[in-house]
């Protein structure tokens, strides 16, 4: 049996045969010279193809291939070969007889006894979201509103009326400016002297428009007209007996100012600007669940003052004594998002979840759809916020009386199953580690896991009954294991990797202790003429006793200087201390690199890392740049005391969150740290984005108190050693502006001991490799100028 087609040899013609040394130039190029690795697994719909692109002869393009089960041949195959092949995605009936498809915006019915197809539909309008109901008739969406179908008599009825606009012609209301605009205009004022002598001439007043329009209220029909007015409708399902309607409507805010994000670098000539985000602290959108008696023509809003602690506030407040008293007055609910009512199959429960906007809570909730009322099944509270792997979705059914979810009430997400008839909650998974994701079997008995059960750095696929009992591991290759499984469930199309080996496809048969067959081979002959690193993998206590992991390099031969250097992975909630392939792969590459020049190279799962639970999670609540960043001083002390480096001859380089630290660590840490690059690093938190920000600091004007601790703008008075700062001037994640704002105090405290290199053409994450060879030279000779003296 022949794992690998013959033309991966065409890799050993590379033009450089030999890697090694190992320079910038080399390793920033474009990532094609290593190989690409095949993605995009996709199964035929009789489970004995597996097809997925790759490009193996590094062509301009990547290529679609295919590969037999039965004996691991590649072929290439032709342009949407896979899309044909594919399972069709019926939406099937009870006994699945029948089938529901959209194609081309109308809905079809297939007859799976008679091998026929019937179309439904032919409009010009496009109908969605067929399903059947309970008693096979079929429900569908034409534009906003809902049609059902009787398959045996050929009527059609419409469900709703949801018309857009307002009744009355009324026009919006005029914008004003929002809390958070107020907050950052004194914000500046405080920070930058040359605001404040230019103030006075009033060159900094802010500017807000307004905006006006009208809607028709639509024509009056036979059913009573439901008015969108100003909002959205989403999530239009009916009951499986038509009886009810439930949907949502999103109120968006009229307040909210976005970014302007200026792009020098154009083909016109002419500076154009990129409308971007808005900041930390906007006016949310609200949402509202509704449901619609179609016997009765009725309408009600689902009653959510009846939700338990909807009216509890964070600990956070009682830190502000005024604001506790004002808001313990006012005794208010808090605003929550609701979804849409999830019904069991033969209608008799529906369940609807819902979230608190400040992210605090996470119900699931019984709905009782003749009243609107709602009674508690589970609540997941967290002072910090609600999140972990699988935390805070919808839940989904497993049979008529029982649906499973994942909560982190043991401090790790682990699966649940609830019984809504006799109110039973059941825990079935438990322990020091994450699911990290559930599918359920098409036969609904056997739940699919993919955790970290073994080590917080290693994937491994589970089974496990429905009922709970043993978890059965699957795959047995030490590494990142990410599962694509066959329609038919016999076959795992597994995308593997170790962490000095990029990702390839292997084919293993669902079953525990099955060989998987490695099918693809995809690095080139340079990339492989190296001998990369498995780093060294280290755990230690930081100093508030938690376990801390980490990755080591130690140097081929260390510097007489016995220089180390602490790489801080991005994004904050992720992971990059395991045993698969780092998404950091030029990082990976540069660090062994610097292990070849002298260094001992550290790379740490900071606190708010994935991987770990709750508590490593939400560490860094209230205060990023605290423990996530004395996490990086413990792990420099493990490389004093374990591998003997010099504790005056440390640097630091990460990237986003990264770049964070590595500012927090120059100014806070600047006894540990001799030097750092901070690559397109937020500055000042106030001024990135909501869903990210508020989760952790709340919001500026809540907790100002969060921003001022955790933003490096407020220490940059402390900076002592060398700082050489790098951004890309078009990026619309950490704005440009951020490190335009820390250069002007740096000037404006006499700071001269920092640097900035701009990329111009460059958004947040960088695509040109001379753009990304510029940046890690200037980096490298960074450390070899300070750290080697």
């Amino acid at each position: 049996m022949k794992k690998y087609l013959s033309l991966f040899l065409l890799f050993g013609s590379a033009v450089h045969a030999q890697l090694a040394p190992l320079t910038v130039s080399k390793i920033m190029r474009d990532p094609k010279w290593m190989g690409t690795s095949p993605e995009n697994y996709t199964w035929s719909a009789d489970s004995k193809t597996v097809y997925f692109n790759w490009n193996p002869e590094n062509k301009d393009k990547i290529q679609p291939y295919k590969v037999s089960i039965s004996n691991n041949k590649i072929d290439k195959a032709e342009d949407k070969e896979a899309d044909k092949a594919a399972p069709i995605n019926y939406v099937y009936n009870k006994d699945r007889s029948l089938g529901l498809l959209e194609k081309g915006g109308d809905i079809y019915l297939f007859n799976f006894k008679s091998n026929k197809e019937i179309r439904l539909t032919n409009t010009l309008d496009r109908e969605n979201g067929a399903r059947f109901l309970f008693n096979n008739d079929v429900v569908y969406q034409r534009g906003d509103n809902l049609f059902l179908q009787n398959l045996a008599t050929g009527e059609l009825k419409q469900l709703t009326n949801f018309v857009k606009g307002k009744p009355n012609n009324q026009p919006m209301s005029r914008v004003v400016p929002s809390q958070q605009d107020t907050w950052l205009r004194n914000e500046q004022m405080s920070l930058f002297d040359v605001l404040k002598s230019r103030n006075a001439s009033g060159a900094n007043r802010p500017r807000f428009g307004g905006r006006g329009g009208a809607f028709n209220s639509g024509e009056q029909r036979t059913i009573k007209p439901v008015y969108l007015e100003d909002s959205f409708l989403s999530g239009v399902v009916a009951s499986p007996d038509a009886h009810y309607v439930s949907y949502r409507l999103i109120i968006p805010a009229t307040n909210n100012k976005n970014t302007i994000v200026p792009n020098y670098v154009t083909a016109s000539g002419y500076t154009e600007d990129i409308n971007g985000r808005t900041k930390v602290g906007e006016t949310l959108s609200t949402y509202k669940t509704f449901l619609y008696d179609v016997i009765r023509d009725t309408l009600y809003a689902i009653n959510t003052s009846q939700i338990p602690g909807i009216k509890d506030l964070p600990d956070y407040v009682k830190d502000y004594p005024k604001e506790l008293e004002e808001r313990t007055k006012k005794n208010e609910d808090r605003k929550v998002n609701l979804g849409v009512a999830n019904w069991n199959e033969t209608g008799t429960f529906a369940v609807i979840t819902a979230r608190s906007q400040d992210n605090k809570d996470f119900w699931i909730l019984k709905l009782d759809p003749a009243t609107g009322n709602v009674s508690l099944i589970d609540r997941q509270r967290d002072e910090a916020w609600i999140g972990g792997p699988g935390v805070g979705r919808d839940v989904q059914w497993i049979d008529n009386n029982r649906f499973y979810f994942q909560s982190e009430a043991t401090g790790y997400s682990h699966l649940y199953v609830y019984n809504i008839a006799t109110g039973d909650k059941k825990q079935l998974t438990s322990g020091k580690w994450e699911v990290q994701r559930v599918q359920l079997s098409k036969d609904k008995s056997t739940f699919y896991i993919s955790a970290n059960r073994e080590h917080p750095g290693i994937t491994h696929f589970y089974k496990m009954s429905v009922n709970g009992g043993d978890l059965v591991q699957i795959t047995s290759m030490k590494g990142g294991n990410e599962i694509t499984l066959s329609p038919d469930e016999k076959w795992l199309a597994i995308n593997y990797s170790y962490m000095n080996k990029p990702w390839e496809l292997y084919i293993q048969a669902n079953k525990p202790g099955a060989k998987a067959v490695q099918v693809t081979k995809s690095t080139s002959t340079e990339f492989d003429s190296y001998k990369w690193r498995e780093p060294v993998m280290e755990v230690f206590k930081n100093r508030y006793g938690a376990d801390v992991y980490a990755r080591v390099y130690p140097a081929s031969n260390p510097h007489p200087n016995k220089p180390a250097v602490v790489f801080v992975h991005g994004a904050g909630y992720l992971q990059n201390v395991h045993y698969w392939w780092s998404q950091y792969f030029r990082e990976y590459m540069f660090n062994n690199l610097l292990a070849d020049n002298g260094y001992t190279v550290i790379d740490i799962d900071y606190t708010a890392s994935s991987g770990y639970g709750r508590d490593h999670r939400t560490g860094i609540y209230r205060h990023m740049g605290g423990k996530d960043l004395t996490d990086q001083a413990d792990g420099v002390k493990l490389l004093i005391d374990k591998y003997g480096v010099n504790p005056k001859n440390v640097g630091i380089y990460g990237g986003s969150y990264g770049g964070f630290i590595t500012l927090m660590a120059l100014f806070n840490q600047n006894d540990v740290f001799r030097a750092g690059a901070a690559l397109r690093s937020v500055t000042d938190w106030a001024h990135y984005n909501h869903g990210y920000t508020a989760n952790i600091l709340n919001e500026p004007y809540n907790d100002p108190n969060a921003y001022k601790l955790s933003s490096p703008i407020y220490f940059a008075d402390k900076l002592k050693g060398d700082l050489l700062m790098l951004h890309g001037m078009v990026d619309v994640n950490v704005h440009f502006q951020d490190i335009v704002r820390l250069s002007q105090r740096l000037i404006e405290l006499g700071k001269d001991n920092w640097e900035l290199a701009v990329y111009p053409v460059e958004d947040h994450g960088f695509v040109e490799p001379s753009s990304w060879t510029d940046e890690y030279k200037r980096i490298f000779k960074l450390f070899e100028t300070t750290l080697k003296k």
